[in-house]
């Protein structure tokens, strides 16, 4: 078990001998000075200390770094509140990464920096068209299916603009209702070996497979970095201890800045794959 803490370097993994192969890039975007702006849904609002949640997303870059995961980093954190909450902007599937439209229209400028930065990968980009609405956080994908959350933010324009993009990949989109919870992976994600984890009250249970259910509800996000290592967030200890019994490689992180405004570990990065630009 692995923890890192608010700013701390991380060290590559035992045996890795700092030279292990990059998995691919870590789509990632600096808190901007107005993070504490952000929008709030489905809980109250309380402080936000910008500079503990700059601390805890290098700790948290240094920690996808420190398994194989390069950072590119989306300029111009400054006009966007929520603009570190990258993985709202895109969605990528094989070769193909898909703009989205944000849910909220104070967020679609955010897309534009995002389209920069995944340019230099060399992949082909497509967009979620007007009056469409996805956001990236809407969506998870294990093995070749996509489950899409229908909820306040992603509309069912966009379930079908998703579905007409990745259906000629090979995938099937499955949509997911959704109750009180800001996106799909607020409330669901995936081991390394496909299970799902998640809150079933959160879910309308018909379009998914049974979850496993985690002892604490911020231990319903996690990130799978490779083989069967997780990134989980630190606020959720019981989960961290659980998983590690259940022998998986947990890398627990200091988000509790983002928690704040419903962001979680999966919200602050895009992992791409096979493709780095170093």
């Amino acid at each position: 078990m692995e923890v890192v803490v608010n700013g701390g370097p991380v060290a590559p993994p035992p045996g890795d001998g700092g030279g292990r192969p990059s998995r691919g890039s870590a789509l990632v975007r600096e808190p901007s000075p107005r993070l504490a702006d952000g929008i709030v849904t489905h809980v109250d609002r309380v402080p936000v200390d910008v500079e503990v949640a700059r601390a805890q997303h290098r700790a948290y870059v240094a920690a996808l770094a420190g398994h194989g995961w390069s950072p590119l980093a989306v300029a111009d954190p400054d006009p966007y509140p929520d603009g570190v909450f990258v993985e709202d902007t895109a969605v990528v599937v094989d070769d193909l990464v898909v703009l989205t439209r944000p849910g909220a229209p104070e967020r679609r400028g955010e897309v534009g920096a995002t389209q920069e930065a995944v340019a230099a990968l060399g992949l082909q980009v497509a967009r979620i068209p007007a009056p469409a609405t996805l956001d990236g956080g809407d969506v998870l994908q294990v093995g070749r299916t996509v489950y899409v959350g229908r909820g306040g933010r992603t509309d069912a324009a966009g379930v079908r603009a998703l579905r007409s993009l990745v259906a000629p990949l090979g995938r099937t989109v499955v949509p997911v209702t959704l109750r009180g919870v800001l996106h799909l992976k607020s409330a669901v994600t995936a081991l390394p070996d496909g299970t799902l984890l998640g809150l079933p009250d959160r879910v309308d249970p018909g379009g998914l497979p049974p979850l496993r259910t985690p002892p604490e509800e911020a231990g319903a996000h996690v990130v799978p970095l490779g083989g069967a290592t997780v990134l989980v967030s630190a606020s959720a200890p019981r989960t961290v201890a659980w998983l590690d019994d259940l022998g998986f490689d947990v890398v627990a992180v200091e988000v509790g800045e983002f928690e704040k405004l419903e962001g979680c570990v999966t919200c602050l990065s895009v992992l791409i794959p096979g493709r780095d630009v170093r």
